[in-house]
């Protein structure tokens, strides 16, 4: 491509693999005018993708990298006109079900010779954003990993030393697991407007994730007396749960607790960059 870029390196992925980043580095520069940014936290890394011009962003992290990423551009109104490029290094399980390459070698080569596709997204009334899906409870998953450690290069007995006393001294970052275990919930979940289930049904588990067309696919599972009851599968471009307080997860973060919550869909509202074949 003859286009340049702004190859953006989370911090957690320099400290995750700093071989695939490398590789990445390698494979991007030998192939577009690329400028490296390698921001030490959230805000010099929405600083940077704020000003990068008419670079098109590269993003070289894990899923949480691409949220924050998408998230600024939208709140900046710039979704539209952006083709953004991720080259998955961490857990990128997101990433992947999206359709970007496992391993930083394919994934660079397709951020060069690839193509933009454009996906709906899930934008909610606080005007959060959802790529993937997002579910109700939040089912438990490992605990969150703590956020990177900057030192001064070249001196890793520093490093090991550092490290070992933010553990020490800093209070342990959260973990899922103290989100309460999932069970059954009364929620009244609406679809434009048309009630699904009310308060009066107790439901297992909700999710919601973009479909196609500018339409989201919804499935709710009443709880089950006996024999499984079927889930309830309906689409709609507006999702509106309420009830007791409740938490959700979208994409890779645990939000709530909340009352109600309304999801809509933006048809088409984000690029991303894909192999050609995909």
């Amino acid at each position: 491509m003859s286009e340049q870029l702004l190859v953006i390196i989370d911090p957690a992925a320099r400290q995750a693999d700093g071989e695939s980043v490398r590789i990445a580095k390698d494979v991007l520069s030998a192939g577009a005018a690329t400028k490296v940014c390698l921001p030490d936290g959230p805000e010099e890394f929405a600083r940077a993708l704020a000003r990068r011009g008419s670079r098109r962003p590269v993003v070289v992290g894990d899923d949480r990298a691409l949220i924050r990423a998408v998230s600024l551009l939208h709140r900046q109104r710039e979704l539209a006109g952006c083709a953004l490029s991720v080259v998955p290094v961490g857990d990128a399980a997101l990433a992947e079900s999206l359709g970007v390459p496992a391993g930083a070698v394919a994934a660079a080569r397709a951020v060069l010779d690839g193509a933009e596709r454009r996906l709906d997204l899930l934008v909610d009334d606080s005007d959060g954003v959802v790529l993937g899906a997002l579910g109700i409870p939040p089912a438990p998953v490992r605990a969150a990993a703590g956020e990177p450690v900057s030192v001064a290069p070249g001196r890793p007995w520093l490093r090991t030393r550092y490290r070992s006393l933010v553990r020490t001294l800093a209070p342990r970052p959260a973990r899922l697991a103290t989100v309460p275990a999932p069970g059954p919930s009364r929620l009244r979940v609406e679809v434009d407007g048309e009630t699904v289930v009310d308060l009066d049904q107790p439901v297992e588990a909700v999710s919601v994730a973009p479909g196609t067309g500018g339409m989201a696919s919804v499935e709710v599972r009443p709880l089950s007396v006996g024999a499984e009851a079927n889930p309830l599968l309906v689409s709609g471009q507006t999702v509106t749960v309420a009830g007791a307080d409740f938490r959700y997860r979208a994409d890779a973060v645990v939000s709530g607790p909340v009352r109600r919550r309304t999801w809509r869909v933006a048809e088409g509202a984000w690029g991303l960059v894909l192999p050609s074949s995909a």
